[in-house]
């Protein structure tokens, strides 16, 4: 476990460590508040390194959004796009999709606006794979969770389901 922070039970640990991990799993949380404490600490090049040798990295919620170019979030309160992610992947990220009231039609509405770039969306029990800064697969836990892809086209945003293979 890695704790940027000198409390107990674990007190600070040498980001460094992450280079020897084989998965890194971040947890939810604020987006923004997560971000600026890994790049205070130098983390993105570390991960970005530990990306390169191999390690698995992956996350829920703010633990998705960070991976990505820019998101939606409610790390300020109400939900908005966020376009400071760590970029490791394309475009945007939009977690809860159908988790949390709004976030569908705000996504839908700041992609047609051009606030956010083409964003990958997952509903809650669903994971996004990437493989080479490519998506390769859409998994879920249980069916009935869906996965798109929204684009803009013009003044609109289109979604385009990504097929879940549901585990199990």
């Amino acid at each position: 476990m890695l704790s940027l922070f000198c409390r107990d039970p674990w007190g600070y640990t040498d980001p460094s460590m992450l280079l020897d991990q084989d998965l890194v799993y971040v947890g939810g949380g604020s987006t923004a508040n997560l971000l600026a404490v890994w790049r205070h600490h130098g983390l993105p090049d570390i991960l970005r390194r530990a990306a390169e040798q191999g390690t698995v990295l992956a996350g829920i919620s703010a633990g998705m959004n960070c991976w990505y170019e820019a998101s939606s979030t409610d790390s300020y309160g109400p939900l908005a796009p966020l376009r400071d992610g760590l970029g490791f992947l394309p475009g945007g990220a939009c977690p809860h999709l159908f988790g949390e009231e709004d976030r569908r039609d705000s996504l839908r509405r700041w992609v047609a606006s051009g606030q956010l770039p083409t964003t990958h969306a997952a509903d809650d029990h669903v994971a996004l794979v990437w493989r080479d800064g490519a998506l390769f697969e859409a998994v879920g836990e249980a069916g009935g969770h869906p996965a798109f892809r929204v684009e803009r086209t013009g003044d609109d945003a289109v979604e385009h389901e990504i097929p879940v293979r549901v585990l199990g």
